[in-house]
């Protein structure tokens, strides 16, 4: 339990660091409020897919990775810019996670960049599936940050400002109040997610607009907020806080990409009405010479076909014609007409055999055109 005061405001409390207890295993206010943040971030992401057109079982795996990602990083982060040989004399310390020591920023890095594989790979668009993850990021930040107030960590330096805070843990550094950073990069959080959902649903006009701007955001909060902190990892040989070095690096790389693609106007899903409207036009102009190409090939196949089973009915025609002629004939007993009537049944006959084989080159031209229409809609479809 920790004893907390607000004198400036007048507030006095006590705060318990443990949920409940079954026999030895607690919960931990910490770790709940880390989970609840994770819970609502994973919520709000996936209500946001139906807007941003990403497959939402697609999505919860990437999501599942880059937690686990973003877990391992954040240990490793804070492992590796450890000042002390703790963890090279006692190795396997490495992983009791459950004692503390996380950084941020390598969960962050870490999340991101196995999450934005891991996207690629499930066949997402990487640069909204970046511009919702952040978005979660916010929440999941803003929320979490409340466990260190109940471990009463992270704070600043001395202040004389009403809201000051004093602690157990605060007056082990000064005896005066200090910065609640925890609530500065909470309320920062909060006030990101507001602008950025709006800016991402109403104003975004390509994919990978939003990131940007989330790191341009956290990055320049989070500088002037760890300029404030007493418990901040350095930089080896360096009198540099690891985290802002970070931060500057984050809002000048967000910078220059944003004038990068300044010109860039590509959506998938939600943003500016402007761009979606003119990448609804560019998607039905394309949909639309697909869907008359493919109509115009089937009408040319159906005609050729008709045509083919127009020439069997007429050779049928002509060949029930010639067999009537012949039984109507076949009973004349003159001569005179026999002789007339075999002449124009020779006629008949002669410019039936004209009429087949004009028929049957007719065909052959029909069944010829057709096969190449095949291997053309083949050699496209390969293509």
């Amino acid at each position: 339990m920790n004893h907390v005061e607000f004198p400036g405001l007048g507030w006095s409390f006590d705060i318990k660091t443990t949920v409940f207890s079954i026999g030895s295993f607690q919960v931990k206010w910490y770790g709940l409020l880390i989970a609840v943040g994770f819970l609502l971030a994973v919520v709000y992401a996936m209500l946001m897919c139906k807007k941003m057109n990403i497959n939402r079982s697609r999505l919860l795996d990437t999501v599942i990775v880059g937690l686990i990602a973003g877990i391992i990083g954040a240990r490793l982060y804070y492992v590796i810019f450890y000042p002390g040989d703790k963890f090279l004399k006692d190795p396997i310390s490495i992983f009791y996670i459950h004692e503390g020591g996380i950084g941020i920023y390598g969960g962050i890095i870490g999340a991101l960049l196995i999450g934005a594989i891991f996207a690629k790979f499930r066949k997402l668009n990487v640069y909204a599936t970046l511009d919702i993850a952040v978005l979660g990021f916010l929440i999941g930040q803003a929320i979490g940050r409340w466990g260190n107030f109940v471990n009463q960590e992270a704070f600043g330096g001395p202040t004389s400002m009403p809201w000051g805070m004093i602690s157990e843990n605060t007056l082990a550094i000064s005896p005066d109040p200090v910065h609640p950073c925890f609530f500065y990069e909470s309320l920062w959080c909060v006030l990101g997610f507001i602008l950025l959902h709006i800016f991402t649903t109403k104003f975004r006009r390509y994919d990978g607009q939003t990131f940007l701007l989330y790191i341009i955001w956290y990055g320049t909060g989070r500088f002037f907020i760890e300029a404030t902190r007493t418990d901040s990892l350095y930089v080896p040989f360096l009198p540099i806080k690891i985290s802002q070095l970070v931060a500057v690096v984050s809002v000048l790389v967000g910078i220059a990409l944003l004038i990068v693609f300044r010109n860039r106007k590509f959506l998938i899903g939600c943003g500016s009405k402007t761009i979606m409207a003119l990448n609804t036009e560019q998607i039905a102009n394309m949909e639309g010479v697909a869907l008359y190409e493919v109509s115009e090939r089937k009408e040319k196949k159906f005609k050729h076909i008709k045509n083919s089973e127009r020439y069997e009915t007429q050779k049928e025609e002509k060949s029930d014609l010639l067999e009537q002629k012949t039984d109507d004939n076949s009973g004349l007993a003159d001569n005179s007409c026999h002789v007339v009537f075999s002449e124009s049944l020779n006629k008949n006959i002669a410019q039936a055999e004209h009429d087949d084989i004009r028929n049957m080159t007719n065909k052959n031209k029909v069944e010829e055109h057709l096969v190449n229409s095949d291997n053309d809609d083949k050699n496209k479809g390969d293509h």
